[in-house]
């Protein structure tokens, strides 16, 4: 039988802002979204207070008073970098692992005895907070979709150390009969509203389900999720990423901006990082789309949604190109009159840098442009963001309300960590 394990980190962006914070163990914390708007983040003592994910911030000011909560702002930097660590640990124990999230890990253990799997997922666990410092939970199992409940049990119970080896057919049984089907991975929104709909409440019920019933029922999606249920491999493992699909950089903004100018500035920044992400993946984009919109939430002011799409000749990742091109689309959409709060850029059909088609009418020296751009990216990752960029080109910072931020404790020497002796 082969086995596969998935490492998720344990509440992860509060647990970076812990390492550095070791006074806010065991107490609560929550992290903010780009905005400060809403909690992405909370740790086991706020969900105790019954503050839910995505509540926003204003809506629980006075619980955050009331009982000291740490607020932190979203460094996503500082989990970035810790996230890197993590999976380089990883890739040292085990021979492929497949990044599935920021803070999730499958790994490939179909090698390794069965006597062995649960002491390895423990030491593993252990070797990660001592090294990093994050705790994570390590659950291994017979499919991926069982892997993810082991690690589940992990949190729920700390006496399993950070690994728990779940295949034989009575403990997963009874594991099953205690976990809404709703929360089982691959059983979406509007599967768990069927489910309920023909009294299926637990992942046991599902799991009871007939194999024919679920299949008319829900398709092969579904009885993939029920055969991974039953121990049977049906979701393949890979050691890489699919090519993305889409690249998208929006921001909501500190203050409404009301002129042509300002969200000029805004869009060109994030257009500049949209293809800084293409060429780090190596993909090259056929469409973009620039959108801007007012506060939803404001009823007492007017409101705008606007989109605007253009098509590339020749698929890019060339910052010149698309933030000349996504300065027209923003004049077509831009109107007068109105406080707008988001914008964002969306770049869609991307194709491998290597198969882009070239066109004999193009007027681009694609080789050198690639040249500069290659050069621009590596300066900016000696020098730090932003160091060379467009003249239209503002921070990415300065277009996102983030007032609580902790330092960049492991990649800026600046905001590095000072001890007192």
């Amino acid at each position: 039988m082969a086995f596969v394990g998935l490492c998720d980190c344990n509440n992860f962006f509060v647990s970076c802002e812990r390492v550095f914070r070791p006074d806010l163990e065991r107490k609560p914390v929550m992290v903010l979204s780009n905005n400060d708007g809403c909690i992405v983040a909370r740790s086991n003592e706020v969900k105790a207070l019954g503050i839910k994910m995505g509540t926003p911030l204003f809506q629980v000011r006075d619980l955050v008073k009331k009982h000291n909560i740490a607020v932190f702002s979203s460094n996503y930097q500082l989990y970035g970098d810790m996230s890197a660590r993590v999976m380089n640990i990883l890739r040292q124990e085990v021979p492929d692992i497949e990044v599935y999230s920021i803070d999730e890990a499958f790994l490939n253990l179909e090698e390794m005895p069965l006597d062995t799997l649960q002491p390895f997922a423990r030491r593993l666990s252990a070797r990660i907070r001592r090294e990093v410092g994050i705790p994570v939970s390590i659950g291994v199992s017979p499919t991926k979709t069982l892997a993810k409940i082991a690690s589940k049990l992990c949190k729920k119970y700390p006496k399993l150390q950070g690994g728990c080896l779940m295949y034989r057919k009575q403990d997963v049984e009874k594991v099953l009969a205690t976990l809404p089907a709703g929360d089982v991975w691959g059983i979406g929104r509007r599967t768990n509203a069927k489910l309920k709909a023909l009294g299926v409440e637990t992942a046991l019920d599902y799991y009871n389900m007939k194999q024919a019933e679920v299949y008319s029922l829900f398709t092969v999606t579904g009885l993939r999720t029920w055969k991974e249920l039953h121990g049977e491999a049906c979701i393949g493992f890979e050691d890489v990423q699919p090519d993305r699909q889409t690249v998208c950089i929006s921001r909501s903004f500190a203050k409404e901006m009301t002129t042509l100018e300002e969200l000029d500035a805004a869009i060109s920044t994030f257009t500049g990082k949209v293809a800084e992400k293409l060429r780090k993946d190596h993909l090259c984009a056929q469409q973009m789309s620039v959108f801007i919109l007012t506060n939803r939430f404001r009823e007492d002011a007017p409101q705008n949604y606007q989109i605007k799409n253009t098509l590339f000749e020749v698929a890019t990742d060339d910052t010149l190109e698309m933030s000349e091109r996504a300065a027209q689309c923003l004049k077509q959409i831009f109107r007068r009159g109105y406080a707008y709060k988001k914008a964002g850029v969306m770049c869609t059909r991307l194709v491998p840098k290597r198969g882009v088609q070239a066109s004999f009418l193009d007027t681009i020296d694609r080789d050198r442009r690639a040249s500069l751009m290659d050069t621009i990216d590596a300066i900016n990752k000696i020098e730090g963001n932003y160091t060379v960029r467009l003249a239209s080109q503002g921070e990415m910072d300065q277009f996102s309300a983030r007032t609580m931020t902790s330092r960049r404790f492991t990649t800026n020497w600046d905001e590095i960590m000072e001890v007192k002796i």
